[in-house]
This record gives structure tokens, C-alpha cells and sequence, in this order.
């Protein structure tokens, strides 16, 4: 089992202004010489040649590129749905991290279609011309996106899959990290949204909070305290305006313990057993 201080090390990489050079530096420390640390960092970056749970060109899904316009121009998105399915479906937002749109996110959108639902996975990077390859470039970028124009790429998105051709109209979202916070940010301030499932996100300021008025569901992982310091006042403010809630954790796991392209990371159990409850919760909630 890897050091666990390795992980801890890189989530603060992933997600602060860290320098590569540093956290490499570190790392090394860690594992006892950078020859270790370089036999550990495979382990710990993700691996999108593994993002094929569904494969790019499943003959039973309709897949490809659309756009719809943003608050700062056209934003590029994934779109995949079921060929066999109804012609019109509810549609689900899925929400990156913050790494962009990646072939694991779009993975995750054919995993959404072929559950029945018409996936829409919006690139917020579209503006600086996508999501680039370079993973610490992606990171700089989110980091650099303003707040409010990042709300409002997410809040057109709900618009464009409510108007889809292949939408019944109903849609809700589903974000992880980054896009969960998103998420839950989305679960308060599109009053097109009808679900939002977060996956480890950063809960809304309490401002936002106490304007959540749909069906939310979220999942957090056992060891992730960066994240979970924040739930308990997250969790009260949605008991105080009564909405309807789950709030699933999943002991002995950490963060991004969904994402099946990270072996350090990826759990299993946990990441089969809350994609179930996802879809369960979506499909109760949006009708499908």
C-alpha cells in the first residue's frame, strides 16, 4: 500500500500553486530518492489511456462534439447519448475537474448515456481553446477562471440540454472536485436544474446554501478532511431550509476515489457503489 503521506502530498499539489519542481522534491523525500519517487508518480497521476470503461466509439452510443453559447462565447462540449434509447431523454451535465475536459470525463459521459440519459459534458476552458494536454496547464487555467464566468458556462449548459432536441426538458448534474463544487454551486443558482449529485466538491458558501431548492445527492470520501471540514456546515443549512438531501461517505477512501484512471487513488467499491446510487437518484429524480 503506498505511503499515504504520497497521496496527502499530492492532492496539495493538485489542488494549491505548488510548483511541479517542488512537489517532486518532496515526493523524493517521502519515498527516500527521486529513483522511488519516479516509480511512484505513475501511480499517483492519472492514466487516460486506461479511460475506456465505455470506448470512444461504443456502436450503441451517438457521440461527438456540439457547442452552445456562453457568457464569453461558444463553448465546446461532449455530447453522447444511447442510439437505441427514446428520442428524447433527461439530460445530465457532467462537470469536470479541475483538469478540464479529459478523456476520463467523457468517459464518464458515455457511462451517463449508456444509462439512459442524455450526457452533456461542457469544456470550461473553451474560452482559452480547451482543455490542453499538459495536465499543470489545465490545473493553472481552472485556477485562473473567474468564478462567476465558470457559474455562468455551467448555468448555459443546463440551458442548452433543457432546449436539446434529444431532451425531455428535465436535467440535473453531476460534478467531481472542481465540478462538484460547481455542482453544488449549479443546485443553487440555475432555476432550470433539477438534481445535482456532487462527487467530493467544495460545498457552496452559506449564502448560496440556503438557496439550494432541488433534490441533492453527495458523496465524500472517509479520509478527505480538506474537503469534509466544510460538510457539517453544508449539511446543516440544507437540513434548516429543508430541502431533500443524501450525504453518502465512504470510509477508508480518498479524494477522487471515482476516478478509475488514478491507481493510488481509485477505489473500487466505493466508486461502483455511489455511480449506482447516481444513477438511481438521477433517474428518480428526472424521470427516466
Amino acid at each position: 500500500m503506498m505511503d499515504r503521506r504520497c497521496i496527502a502530498l499530492y492532492d496539495e499539489f493538485t489542488h494549491g500553486v505548488m510548483p511541479r519542481r517542488d512537489f517532486l522534491a518532496r515526493l523524493a523525500r517521502i519515498a527516500g530518492s527521486a529513483a522511488a519517487a519516479a516509480t511512484l508518480l505513475p501511480l499517483l497521476e492519472n492514466r487516460y489511456a486506461d479511460a475506456a470503461t465505455v470506448a470512444p466509439d461504443d456502436p450503441a452510443l451517438a457521440a461527438g462534439r456540439e457547442s452552445f453559447e456562453g457568457p464569453a462565447g461558444a463553448v465546446s462540449c461532449y455530447v453522447a447519448r444511447q442510439r437505441s434509447a427514446p428520442e428524447r431523454r433527461p439530460a445530465v451535465i457532467v462537470i469536470h475537474e479541475n483538469r478540464g475536459l479529459n478523456p476520463h470525463i467523457e468517459d464518464v459521459a458515455r457511462r451517463a448515456a449508456l444509462a439512459g440519459f442524455l450526457a452533456v459534458a461542457p469544456d470550461a476552458l473553451s474560452g482559452t481553446g480547451g482543455t490542453p494536454a499538459d495536465e499543470d496547464e489545465a490545473r493553472r487555467q481552472i485556477g485562473a477562471l473567474d468564478r462567476e464566468t465558470a457559474l455562468g458556462i455551467y448555468l448555459a449548459a443546463v440551458r442548452f440540454a433543457a432546449g436539446h432536441a434529444h431532451s425531455t426538458g428535465k436535467v440535473g448534474c453531476v460534478g467531481f472536485c472542481w465540478g462538484g463544487g460547481m455542482s453544488g454551486r449549479l443546485a443553487a443558482n440555475s432555476p432550470e436544474l433539477n438534481a445535482a449529485v456532487v462527487y467530493y466538491g467544495s460545498p457552496p458558501s452559506a449564502e448560496e446554501a440556503a438557496r439550494v431548492r432541488v433534490p441533492v445527492m453527495m458523496h465524500y470520501a472517509g479520509r478527505d478532511e480538506r474537503i469534509n471540514n466544510a460538510v457539517p456546515a453544508f449539511d446543516a443549512a440544507l437540513r434548516s431550509i429543508g430541502v431533500r438531501y443524501e450525504m453518502h461517505f465512504y470510509a477508508d477512501t480518498d479524494h477522487a476515489f471515482h476516478n478509475d484512471t488514478n491507481a493510488a487513488r481509485y477505489d473500487e467499491t466505493a466508486a461502483r457503489l455511489s455511480w449506482r446510487r447516481t444513477v438511481e437518484f438521477l433517474a428518480r429524480e428526472l424521470g427516466a
